[in-house]
């Protein structure tokens, strides 16, 4: 089928920019808009995906050009102003510059179950569209993943694209390779396409456009010391870790803890703090539980735990940062936290 683009910028461009984190499939999901607009859209387009280690939890950009069969796409730069911009993960806003390019044409999509105008706050949006999308609760609720349901909420709010024919591709693209979860995919796809809820929010002059801009480090390849000096060593104390996790973490029961310090034994970001105390009435190294600023949600401690003082919840279910010690108010009051994402030198997956 051949379809009409909506609006296109000045290339003659319609543009998608996927913003998340390694595991949420972000990669994948512009892959198969890339194959939609070329196979099943009569339309030349183009993807390509910026990503530093390709560890789970480090920050994921994936780019989509669209454009008429007549032009050609010889441009491999970022997306800087977007048509549709997808947000994986809400607390990737204030930690990366995920709103930039973001203007009246924008139609943003976050997954989220906040207010819209919570989320418009929390973005510091401009202006533009913003469609909320509960993908995580979807995805638990259909045995599917985060992607899926994003990859429908895109393809609705792109406002050209039909979901029999979005639901072609997802056939013929993943589910040949992985044919046990292609009903669960599908069921994903649709119900984001069709749950997303819509808010038009104007230029009100409440938070000011902002210009996109390549992230830069101090030291590259040009300039760097000679010896291979890692300029970010893995597990340090300004490392936030929070948008690694995938809607889980590990909540803490203290009274069925033993003490054992298997949970810290098996932690690759030494997020559990031991203080002195008493336990059972003798001096004794007492468990404080996980500090969530350095947790990414592996839930390895989960596993381990053998009198289940460590239960896997849905972060949104608990009010975490109330509930125990964190090292950041421990250490030094001025440092600054910013770093989005685990270091691959200290990511690791499940020991299962």
């Amino acid at each position: 089928m051949r379809v009409n683009l909506p609006v296109t910028n000045d290339h003659g461009f319609f543009e998608f920019r996927l913003e998340s984190i390694g595991g949420l499939g972000a990669n994948l999901c512009g892959k198969i808009l890339g194959e939609l607009g070329a196979l099943y859209l009569g339309l030349n387009s183009s993807n390509f995906a910026s990503y530093g280690s390709e560890k789970r939890g480090t920050p994921v950009k994936s780019f989509v050009r669209y454009c008429d069969p007549e032009k050609v796409i010889r441009i491999n730069s970022p997306v800087e102003k977007p048509h549709v911009l997808g947000i994986f993960h809400e607390r990737l806003a204030g930690k990366i510059p995920v709103m930039a390019g973001v203007d009246e044409q924008t139609m943003v999509v976050i997954n989220t179950n906040d207010d819209p105008d919570y989320v418009r706050d929390h973005l510091k949006m401009h202006a533009g569209t913003l469609a909320c999308i509960d993908a995580l609760q979807i995805a638990l609720e259909e045995n599917t993943r985060i992607n899926m349901v994003m990859l429908g909420a895109i393809a609705k709010v792109a406002g050209f694209i039909p979901l029999d024919v979005l639901e072609e591709a997802v056939r013929n693209t993943i589910g040949k390779k992985y044919p046990a979860a292609l009903k669960g995919n599908l069921a994903g796809v649709k119900r984001g396409y069709e749950e997303l809820s819509l808010t038009k929010y104007d230029n009100d002059g409440k938070y000011p456009y902002r210009e996109y801009e390549e992230v830069k480090r101090d030291w590259g390849y040009a300039n760097a010391p000679i010896g291979g000096v890692n300029t970010v060593p893995g597990s340090t104390a300004s490392n936030d870790l929070t948008a690694s996790r995938e809607g889980y973490v590990p909540l803490f029961h203290v009274e069925k803890c033993i003490n054992c310090g298997l949970c810290d034994t098996t932690c690759p970001d030494m997020v559990y703090q031991f203080v002195e105390g008493e336990y059972r009435g003798k001096p004794s190294m007492v468990n404080k539980g996980p500090d969530y600023h350095h947790c990414k949600g592996c839930l390895r401690c989960v596993e381990v735990c053998p009198t289940a003082a460590l239960t896997a919840e849905l972060e949104r279910d608990h009010d975490i940062w109330n509930i125990h010690v964190r090292n950041k108010d421990l250490i030094v009051e001025s440092m600054e936290f910013e770093d989005t994402g685990a270091n691959s030198i200290v990511n690791t997956e499940s020991g299962n």
